[in-house]
């Protein structure tokens, strides 16, 4: 199976780029990033909803965004990424023949590089892939990317031999890939926390359990998305009454998620 995640907003800079792989959308990132080079401070704060020095931090990245980086500058994706869904997944954690197994089914979704593997090596950015940067392609990076992602997940399942993709992407960046020009079985699991007989979601916690069924399915090497069902991790269990086809409900005590009563 192939598993895809969203990237995240804050990074953590601190691994270096040992071992990595070049992006396959390299060339799309560095004229993406020439494009944001040429907004200025009003534009970025407005076309992301930054702060004042958020935008500074990002007008700064892009400013320092080089077709040919130092290796110092650069990093690898799933080490530098540092939200609630890299927190379950817990990366630096997995052991080496884990990652390895990682970097061949394991995809993150990127509004700035469009598909990256594991090791990809990445400079710092920020571009939500729900942005409305206007390109040559359109008046968004969904007009941009078009059926790009999908394809490139398409080729790397042909490649592993499998018809499965389990989305732990959100919604915004699971967006970007054309469901046609991809030709794969969508599993997508939901995330619910359980109080007093009552489910719902808390975004803070689904982004990590889907960060967690990532790192579940990469521990297990699942090639079958009915191994889904066993996830346990956090405290989660299946529930097969609120589940559909392809649509798989994990539900947790309330409490077990640390949560005040």
């Amino acid at each position: 199976m192939l598993v895809v995640i969203s990237p995240a907003k804050r990074l953590d800079w601190t691994e270096q780029a040992v071992g990595t792989t070049r992006p396959e959308f390299e060339a799309d990132a560095q004229r993406l990033a020439r494009t944001m080079r040429n907004l200025t401070l009003k534009d970025l704060k407005g076309l992301m909803g930054l702060s004042d020095d958020l935008a500074r931090l990002n007008r700064d990245r892009f400013r320092a965004f080089a077709d040919a980086p130092a290796a110092e500058d650069l990093r690898p994706a799933v080490l530098c990424f540092a939200g609630d869904t890299y927190q379950g997944l817990d990366a630096a954690s997995l052991e080496a023949e884990e990652m390895g197994w990682a970097q061949e089914h394991l995809r993150i979704l990127s509004g700035l590089y469009g598909v990256l593997r594991p090791l990809d090596a990445i400079q710092a950015y920020r571009l939500e892939m729900g942005s409305r940067l206007k390109t040559r392609r359109g008046k968004n990076l969904y007009d941009y990317w078009r059926d790009g992602p999908a394809r490139a997940l398409k080729a790397q399942a042909e490649t592993l031999g499998t018809d499965t993709l389990v989305n732990c992407a959100s919604q915004e960046y699971f967006g970007a890939v054309d469901p046609k020009a991809l030709g794969l079985r969508i599993v997508t699991p939901t995330f619910l926390e359980d109080k007093d007989g009552e489910a719902k979601i808390v975004s803070f916690f689904a982004k990590r359990a889907r960060g967690s069924m990532a790192r579940f399915v990469i521990q297990h090497r699942l090639t079958d998305a009915a191994g889904l069902e066993d996830f346990d991790y956090g405290g989660y269990r299946y529930d097969a009454e609120r589940s559909e086809a392809d649509k798989p409900v994990f539900v947790r005590p309330y409490e077990a998620a640390g949560l005040a009563a």
